[in-house]
């Protein structure tokens, strides 16, 4: 394995990230259901511009705080305003030998196409993509079509950045079999709708993974966050970086959202 350049820089993260995970919580009363789902709207319309757009995505995955792989992927989002959902194509970029394989999310359906062997093939939202990373992972969804939320209390935690944060925990149950996730727990802050972190459920209850959300930039006219951390719910060593970038304004043909337009495509 090839060391990661800047090891002491990914030691200290893992370092800031153990510390806030351990930050004591306040309780309070839990809120509504129907101010739960207004919380929960906001934090998916920070994350996800109402629009169609362009944006890279570099999924880099550690061990033990050493790189040891490393993938970029284009992702193409249709919004659709009179559904209010979101169509995704996800084309692999980097590493070499992955160049043109591609990712299709048409509703609840996910679709992998390979170009080696021409082969299109359904796959899950759970299924991994790159390290702790899973193919839902990478998509663009709304919480609130597939989560019933409800507010459980409020907790003053440091976020990824080292920053005291004061925010609304909601507790998320899936409404449906077909998401990444049965459960999912969700800080945010009200004040901005800022997502700060998430733990992730199996059916079973296990823990899978922590997730923190950082960095928020400029993009598409919100603060989006431009780097999410995931962490193992088993090995804390075990550690993925989404990083996207270079959001850009861009009107996605509905033809290419098509399972049987993956052959022929030839966007960027």
């Amino acid at each position: 394995m090839k060391p990661l350049r800047h090891t002491q820089h990914v030691y200290l993260l893992l370092g800031l990230l153990f510390a806030a995970a351990t930050t004591p919580l306040t309780s309070a009363q839990a809120g509504s259901s129907g101010d739960a789902q207004t919380l929960l709207q906001h934090a998916d319309e920070v994350r996800n511009p109402r629009q169609s757009y362009r944006v890279t995505s570099t999924l880099i995955e550690y061990r033990n705080g050493k790189e040891i792989s490393r993938n970029q992927l284009a992702v193409f989002t249709r919004y659709e305003a009179d559904s209010q959902q979101f169509r995704n194509l996800i084309r692999f970029l980097q590493p070499r030998r992955d160049n043109g394989k591609l990712l299709l999310k048409d509703g609840a359906d996910l679709w992998f196409y390979d170009p080696a062997g021409k082969a299109c093939i359904r796959i899950s939202a759970q299924q991994r993509l790159l390290g702790q990373a899973a193919n839902g992972d990478v998509v663009t969804t709304d919480l609130i079509r597939d989560y019933s939320a409800v507010q459980t209390g409020t907790a003053t935690l440091q976020d990824a950045e080292g920053q005291s944060r004061d925010t609304v925990q909601l507790e998320l149950s899936a409404r449906h079999p077909d998401v990444t996730y049965a459960r999912m727990q969700l800080w945010l802050d009200p004040a901005n709708g800022q997502s700060v972190k998430a733990a992730l459920y199996a059916q079973s209850g296990t823990l899978l993974k922590t997730a923190w959300f950082r960095h928020y930039k400029p993009a598409l006219g919100q603060l989006r966050p431009s780097e999410t951390i995931i962490i193992d719910g088993l090995n804390p060593q075990l550690v993925t970086v989404i990083q996207s970038q270079d959001h850009q304004a861009m009107d996605v043909p509905a033809q290419w959202l098509q399972r049987q337009a993956l052959e022929s495509f030839n966007g960027r």
